[in-house]
């Protein structure tokens, strides 16, 4: 059996990648706009965390907000330059500056010294001795409170406005949206959320490397929004902790457990090819109203009320 030690740390991992993939939906899943480097931005966000902790001595918290604004401010740079860009030429350029961002970090030597603390950034070697400040509890929190915001988010104006640019971009302009502003929003979310995660992931594993964020990394974060579906805050949840759990679940057949991972994507892909959801959501409040009808019986069919009528006037 499974002890809570090992089965919590699943599960602090399924927050801060749900982070992540809640952020690539907005930008793949509700704009259209696939990327391949995001695991660039969470990178950053893990650096810039580790930095403000372990150099400046900030707190934790502190460290995670200033990780996502820099991730963001990276993010709306790059926005600006590459979002005139269609199709396949926006994946490729957000492939090479994700890999850009890893390599430059994987060649940087930096030595800081403040306040006495002395910080050195060893390019390949990584990072050791970063604080374990990432629980369960304060992860849970996080990623409620970004869902609920991507919530919001998704049922604005700018939302719809995002969702009629993944529909047709050319249509969304023609009646009025600023497409490239709906674009860049969700590019400035995306890397913000992405951030934030890359320093939950620092502050657990306790270091932080340059090849925690190859490119593989960024193509699992993309399969979990297309496993999840498409548009769907939901299935981004559901995907996120199907596809964490399941590597761990197989993990006692061995190296056969990614052969087995691969292939129970590839059958949820046939099954069903717009992901688990297909862009529908599951609304807590219809759910909690259907079980509280269904135990009070409200939800019971009833005969019809001219039945009763006709047996009396029968009698």
């Amino acid at each position: 059996m499974f002890s809570w030690y090992y089965i919590e740390g699943i599960l602090i991992q399924s927050c801060y990648t749900m982070l992540i993939v809640l952020g690539l939906s907005i930008l793949t899943g509700y704009t259209g706009m696939f990327s391949f480097g995001h695991a660039g931005f969470v990178c950053i966000g893990a650096y810039v965390s580790v930095i403000c902790t372990m150099a400046f001595g900030l707190p934790y918290w502190v460290a995670l907000i200033i990780a996502g604004l820099v991730s963001m401010a990276l993010g709306a740079a790059l926005g600006k330059i590459t979002l005139n860009l269609k199709g396949d030429y926006f994946c490729i350029a957000t492939l090479g500056v994700g890999e850009a961002i890893r390599l430059i970090f994987n060649n940087l030597q930096l030595n800081i010294n403040v306040g006495g603390r002395s910080f050195a950034l060893d390019g390949a070697k990584g990072v050791p001795g970063v604080p374990l400040e990432t629980t369960f509890g304060f992860s849970l929190v996080v990623v409620i409170l970004f869902i609920t915001a991507t919530a919001f988010l998704m049922n604005s104006k700018h939302g719809r406005s995002m969702l009629a640019v993944r529909e047709d971009e050319l249509a969304a302009q023609m009646s009025g949206i600023n497409t490239f502003r709906s674009k860049m929003l969700a590019m400035c979310m995306s890397a913000l959320y992405a951030g934030i995660a890359g320093g939950m992931l620092a502050h657990y594993f306790g270091y932080v490397q340059p090849k925690m964020f190859m490119m593989a990394k960024s193509t699992e974060y993309t399969i979990m929004v297309i496993f999840g579906g498409m548009g769907s805050i939901t299935g981004s949840v559901l995907g996120t902790l199907l596809l964490c759990a399941l590597p761990e679940l197989l993990r006692a057949v061995g190296d056969w457990r990614l052969v087995f991972y691969g292939l129970a994507v590839i059958v949820i892909m046939i099954v069903r090819p717009k992901g688990l959801m297909g862009g529908k959501e599951l609304r807590v409040g219809y759910f909690i109203k259907w079980v509280f009808g269904k135990l009070s019986g409200k939800n019971r069919k009833l005969p019809p009320a001219d039945g009763g009528g006709k047996e009396a006037a029968a009698q």
